[in-house]
């Protein structure tokens, strides 16, 4: 249940809402708007379905959510959330990029790209040092070893670090060299990896699994929330269909449909949602197009060597020539670098 409090209500009339809440069992979640304050009713479903909250002093309106997430959508919080990592800003009327090669592969490799994405105007370097891959036999990250390079080179041009964390026991080591924790689409229902970020104090981007629909992505990302982390940043990077042109099909809809429901920034990585490098700039320009709060592009400066997801990577050269489409067009759609 969402409870919307007048305008004109008191803190007393508040207060009283809250006590009310608590004497019933049930906890709550306060969302306060520049004109409204919204309480978020959480607990036992029979409780509160025998909940009687409309006659409460400075009540304006009750609202019974159908859906199982709450602290994500956007009948709980209807103005968009910002996640503002040391500065650099996620969402609302902020755009950004982050950028970077697939996998740590070496030390030359990754200064060479971060200085390219710094100079094309990516605010994030990215970089797996751990890669969860299909088969076993694929490279499978530097670990530690790539979490330094990374956090270095990021240092050195003045960027912020994402990568990927595969193990919740990782989630202390990765902390020390990373800004934003990724969960990858293969671990978007791993509960308790997701219940352990919960308790992190950092932000973390949750990609939308393999099959996963809008309901259940949203519903992974409650985890998070409900554990007291709502620094959230989702990002669609395509599902699997029947079709084999593309690696995946890239669900620019959900930018739509998540702006509908839920008040998350959401970026968009059409480098997983094409695997096909040629595809990566007019599907990152449909993106931003569509409302998306930013991307995540994987750019190499030698993708036909890499180790990992060469035929998706941008050269710096393409990486620079997107960028600029991307400036015109989010300033269209009111959002600016």
């Amino acid at each position: 249940m969402i409870i919307v409090m007048s305008p004109a209500s008191s803190q007393e009339d508040l207060a009283g809402v809250e006590e009310k809440i608590k004497a019933n069992g049930l906890t709550f979640h306060l969302s306060k708007g520049e004109d409204r304050t919204i309480v978020g009713v959480i607990g036992d479903k029979k409780k509160i379905a025998n909940l009687e909250m409309n006659m409460m002093p400075g009540v304006e309106k009750t609202v019974r959510i159908t859906e199982k997430y709450k602290l994500v959508s956007r009948e709980f919080h209807p103005a968009d959330t910002v996640v503002d990592v040391d500065g650099v800003k996620i969402g609302g009327e902020h755009l950004t990029v982050m950028a970077g090669p697939c996998a740590v592969e070496s030390e030359d490799q990754l200064k060479e790209a971060a200085r390219c994405v710094r100079e094309g105007g990516a605010q994030f370097l990215r970089g797996g040092a751990f890669k969860p891959r299909t088969s076993p036999y694929d490279f499978q990250g530097l670990a530690e070893k790539g979490l330094k390079m990374l956090r270095e080179a990021a240092d050195e041009n003045g960027l912020k670090v994402v990568t990927e964390i595969v193990d919740k026991d990782d989630m202390e080591l990765i902390g020390t060299y990373a800004d934003v924790y990724q969960v990858g689409a293969r671990n978007m229902q791993n509960f308790q990896l997701l219940k352990a970020l919960g308790k992190a104090k950092k932000p973390v981007m949750l990609k939308r699994g393999l099959s996963s629909t809008i309901s259940e992505w949203l519903n992974a990302a409650e985890y998070i929330a409900a554990g007291g982390n709502e620094n959230i940043i989702l990002c669609e990077r395509g599902i699997r269909t029947y079709e084999t042109f593309t690696r995946n099909t890239l669900d620019l809809s959900a930018v739509a449909a998540v702006k509908e429901l839920s008040h998350l920034p959401i970026i968009v990585d059409p480098s997983h949602g094409t695997g096909r490098w040629q595809m990566v700039r007019p599907m990152a320009r449909a993106a931003i197009a569509a409302g998306a709060d930013g991307l995540i592009i994987e750019v190499h400066p030698h993708p036909e060597v890499a180790l990992s997801d060469g035929n998706q990577s941008l050269t710096p050269k393409n990486f620079n020539r997107l960028m600029e489409e991307v400036k015109q067009i989010g300033a269209l759609m009111g959002k600016a670098l």
